[in-house]
């Protein structure tokens, strides 16, 4: 233990009597005196009391600050601990992975290039540098003195000695709970072979690690799934010039989003890179070769599909486990939090894709698996947690994509959605390279904005739309001859309604 440690430990022990009465910040009466503005000398005596233990080198069970998960929401959360100076010796992170956080969208993006095409590998893009942050390496967390517990998830919780059980039966009593258990990905029955060699499935970088070998080998490759996981996937398959179909049961892809006929020219895009298309199909099976690795897929219509790679990203589900008592939202699934990310449980929050939150602009509860959101809501809550904050979260939904984006490529597609995708649409553009398409309400405001190849200064343009939803001319928009011509339309409306 370092001298200033030792220092610290002394001051504390100095002091722990002079607050034991106190108890820890997450009991009934902490937060009774949180609520009445009593919050700072109480905070900072349970502080001291958990800080205690946690000079001393983590010696016993006690933690101040303990974030379950080691997603993306929690580098972000790790970095707002430390930009309060309250990361040294009070906060750890209890992660299933072995690595620190990560960018976990570079998964299904550049992670999966061909190695002659500069894929991306860690240490790369450890959180934060998807905003411009610091890369986070286990070395950043150590030098912060923050307790990463690696490959060690959590498997039993106990609410009432706030206690949290790891797999390799490690004890923690924690002070502040943070929960930021993420996804999993929904998988295909094992019966059905979900679970065959060659069938893959995208959460982590040992999944990407296992795909990226089998593309490695691989002669034809099927996506199962139309959305974000099933594009971008698919995309990179292209990298490594491989028979790739893509089969889904909607009508076009990324039907949550996309209109069918802005989902006609991304098809169109798909098909000039050799991408197949089965719409409106379900898989019956998945069927094994001799050597034991899947090889073919049946339809339920009796057609086959031959695979000897199959990626599977047909959605996924809030990791709630084992913290179902501390209350799920029976809508959406997840962790129901308030505007401030406080569960029903005093002193236990919940952030990133695992909670279920007030959006307040639209007046829903809702989660989104989205890294925007995991970012935005882990500092929030963090700072609501270490400050007397009480600012509502105020979150706009916000979707991007970025595909086609390896070296040789003919072209990269970016495109950036703000806002609701609500009311009649408006699509300005001929997709060379740029499209737009505006979402009307039935009062003439602008909910929701799509922009594919926009400028900075462009998509810079629209979130300020979305969230001011001003009233738009929308005969003008369907006249506008460019893009350009109808964002400069929408902005006009902007400056007409402050």
């Amino acid at each position: 233990m370092t001298s200033a440690l030792r220092r610290k430990a002394a001051e504390m022990a100095a002091s722990a009597a002079a607050v034991q009465s106190f108890g820890c910040s997450s009991s009934p009466a902490a937060w009774a005196l949180r609520q009445r503005g009593g919050a700072a000398v109480l905070r900072l005596s349970s502080r001291r009391s958990f800080s205690v233990s946690a000079a001393a080198g983590f010696d016993n069970q006690n933690r101040e600050y303990v974030i379950v998960g080691g997603g993306n929401a929690a580098g972000y959360a790790a970095r707002t601990f430390v930009e309060h100076g309250m990361a040294d010796g009070r906060l750890c992170i209890v992660s299933k992975e072995p690595v620190p956080p990560y960018e976990r969208p570079a998964l299904t993006k550049g992670y999966l290039f061909p190695p002659d095409k500069k894929p991306a590998r860690l240490p790369g893009f450890h959180t934060c540098v998807g905003s411009g942050g610091q890369r986070q390496t286990a070395e950043w967390y150590k030098e912060n003195g923050i307790e990463v517990l690696y490959d060690d998830p959590v498997v039993a919780f106990d609410g009432k000695t706030q206690t949290l059980k790891t797999s390799s039966g490690k004890i923690l009593k924690y002070g502040s709970l943070i929960i930021s258990t993420g996804c999993e990905a929904t998988r295909l029955p094992e019966k059905i072979g979900g679970k065959l060699p060659g069938v893959h499935y995208i959460r982590d970088v040992a999944d990407a690690d296992s795909l990226v070998s089998s593309l490695g080998r691989a002669k034809k490759v099927l996506v199962i799934g139309g959305g974000y996981i099933g594009m971008e996937v698919a995309a990179a398959a292209c990298g490594w010039n491989l028979d790739t179909t893509i089969i889904f049961p909607e009508d076009h892809i990324m039907p949550r989003l996309f209109t069918p006929s802005l989902a006609k020219k991304y098809e169109e895009l798909y098909q000039q890179n050799g991408v197949k298309f089965i719409k409106g199909a379900l898989i019956d099976k998945l069927e094994a070769g001799s050597d034991g690795r899947v090889s073919s897929a049946v339809l339920k219509d009796g057609s086959v599909v031959e695979a000897d790679t199959v990626i599977v990203g047909i959605g996924a589900r809030p990791v709630v486990s084992p913290f179902e008592a501390v209350g799920v939202n029976p809508k959406v699934g997840g962790i129901e939090v308030d505007s401030l990310f406080r569960t029903s449980v005093p002193g236990i929050f919940a952030i990133g894709d695992v909670a279920a939150f007030p959006l307040k602009m639209y007046n829903r509860i809702t989660r989104v698996e989205h890294v925007d959101h995991a970012r935005k809501s882990a500092h929030h809550c963090v700072e609501t947690l270490l400050t007397s904050q009480t600012k509502a979260y105020d979150y706009l939904p916000y979707f991007y994509s970025r595909v086609f984006e390896y070296e040789g490529s003919s072209r990269k597609v970016w495109w950036q959605f703000y806002g609701d995708n609500v009311g009649e649409t408006v699509e300005v553009g001929n997709f060379d390279p740029k499209i737009a398409t505006f979402w009307i309400d039935f009062d003439s405001r602008l909910k929701g904005v799509f922009l594919e190849s926009g400028t900075s200064e462009e998509f810079s343009l629209l979130p300020e739309l979305a969230k001011s939803q001003p009233v738009v001319d929308k005969s003008k928009l369907q006249s506008a001859t460019s893009v350009e011509d109808a964002l400069e339309i929408a902005k006009n409306s902007l400056l007409s309604s402050v």
